[in-house]
C-alpha cells in the first residue's frame, strides 16, 4: 500500500520569510496554483482511496486543486492532525529577526531536532508533532486498502515522514526538508506496521520550478 505526501503550496508568508506554525497562514502565491495543477496531473492515474488534508488554508487549497486533477474523485478528509508544526511566538515573525534571537533553538530545529527544546518561545515540543501526524497515518492505513494522499507542512512532515520509516531523532533532517507541492512516497508492508519504506523523497522533477522554499516557512 502507498501513501504520497506533499507540502502545500508556496504562501505569502513563505515568500516573505515569516513563520507560519501551526497557527499562522496566508494565501498561495498566484503561481503556487500551476504548481498544483502540475502536481495534479503527475498523479492523475493514481487509484486514491481517500486524501486527508491539514485544516490550515493553505493545505486546503492545496488538497483541493490536486483533486482537481485526479482522474478519480475521492473525499477530503480534513484533520487538525496534519497541521504543522506550533511555533508558538515564532508564528507570524521575520524568520531571519528569530535566528538572531534563538540561535540555539532554531539551528536545532534545522538539524538537530533531538536536541530541539523549543520551551523559551512556547513551541510545540517534537515528540508531539510526530506522535500527532502518526496517529493520523496509521489510523488512515488501517481503513484503507489503496493509495492514500497526505497534504501538510513542511517542518511537521518532513520530520513525521522520516519518522514513519524508521529514523530516529538525530536523523530526521539528514535529506534536508520538504519543497513546495514535492511528492514523497512511503509503501507499508503486508502487515502495515511500522516502520515503512520510503521509496520517493521529495521529488520536485514534474514542476517547472524546483528551487522550492525553506522547509521550516
Amino acid at each position: 500500500m502507498q501513501l504520497y505526501f506533499t507540502r502545500h503550496g508556496k504562501t505569502e508568508w513563505n515568500q516573505a520569510r515569516r513563520f507560519q506554525g501551526m497557527m499562522g497562514d496566508s494565501p498561495l502565491l498566484p503561481e503556487s496554483y500551476q504548481e498544483i495543477q502540475l502536481l495534479g496531473e503527475a498523479i492523475a492515474d493514481v487509484p486514491f482511496e481517500k486524501i486527508y488534508s491539514s485544516t490550515s488554508l493553505r493545505a486546503k487549497t492545496t488538497a483541493q486543486g490536486i483533486l482537481e486533477k485526479l482522474k478519480q474523485p475521492v473525499e477530503i478528509v480534513y484533520t487538525d492532525g496534519l497541521r504543522e508544526l506550533g511555533l508558538g511566538k515564532l508564528e507570524g515573525q521575520i524568520i531571519d529577526d528569530m535566528q538572531v534571537k534563538y540561535p540555539q533553538e532554531l539551528a536545532d530545529l534545522r538539524h538537530h531536532l533531538d536536541r530541539y527544546d523549543p520551551t523559551i518561545f512556547q513551541g510545540e515540543p517534537i515528540e508531539e508533532a510526530l506522535k500527532r501526524i502518526e496517529t493520523v497515518v496509521t489510523t488512515a492505513v488501517a481503513k484503507h486498502t489503496g493509495p492514500l494522499l497526505f497534504v501538510g507542512h513542511g517542518a511537521s512532515l518532513t520530520a513525521a515522514i522520516q519518522w514513519l520509516a524508521g529514523k530516529k531523532l538525530a536523523q530526521l533532517r539528514e535529506q534536508g526538508g520538504l519543497v513546495n507541492n514535492s511528492l514523497t512516497i512511503l509503501e507499508t508492508g503486508p502487515d502495515k506496521q511500522l516502520p515503512f519504506e520510503l521509496i520517493r523523497w521529495n521529488d520536485a522533477s514534474f514542476l517547472k520550478n524546483q528551487d522550492g522554499l525553506d522547509a521550516l516557512l
